[in-house]
């Protein structure tokens, strides 16, 4: 008898051990590591620059200003800086004024380059050009305005798909992507 009591205990000895280590085993695979949101957060916010501003010459002499109302650094690239709210001044050797407006820009602190997007405007003498994208380069002495271009001074209304212009030489060539399409020229006179 002693041993057939010994036996029962023995038996439910086990099953509780066996319970134990499937509960607690099963828990501790439940159990996931608690990420701490602020610790995200700040570090995220760390990559933020409230009012951001650059300047730069090239080598002809020209000044180039950019400013924009925030600016986040590229994670894969510190070189990058997204901006919000761009407004850039090209002060050329001539004294003419270049005036770029945009609601997003991408500058490269490296080479100066910058990218605006969306409801960009430019501003030059009495000229107007209006896009959705311009590509800036002083490294290749180059503007590029594309999509859902217009142009527009005292005289004249132009749409097309791009403007290039020559920083150095202030050369302009107007395109459309499609060859059989043409720019479209309206007088306002």
């Amino acid at each position: 008898m002693i041993k057939k009591n010994f036996m029962r205990a023995l038996i439910i000895f086990f099953f509780f051990i066996v319970i134990f280590y499937f509960f607690f085993r099963n828990e501790s695979k439940i159990e996931k590591p608690q990420v701490k949101k602020e610790n995200l957060e700040s570090s995220y916010s760390l990559n933020i620059i409230e009012n951001v501003s650059y300047s730069s010459k090239d080598v002809n002499g020209n000044e180039y200003i950019i400013v924009a109302k925030k600016g986040e650094i590229d994670a894969s690239d510190s070189n990058v800086i997204f901006l919000t709210k761009v407004n850039a001044t090209i002060k050329l050797v001539d004294g003419d004024l270049v005036l770029i407006s945009s609601d997003y820009g991408r500058y490269n602190t490296n080479n100066f380059d910058t990218i605006f997007s969306k409801s960009v405007i430019i501003n030059y003498l009495e000229n107007k050009i209006f896009g959705d994208y311009l590509d800036f380069s002083i490294s290749r002495n180059t503007m590029i305005i594309t999509k859902n271009v217009k142009y527009s001074n005292s005289k004249n209304t132009l749409f097309a798909d791009v403007i290039e212009m020559d920083i150095k030489t202030k050369d302009t060539k107007i395109y459309m992507h499609e060859g059989l399409k043409k720019v479209n020229i309206k007088s306002k006179e």
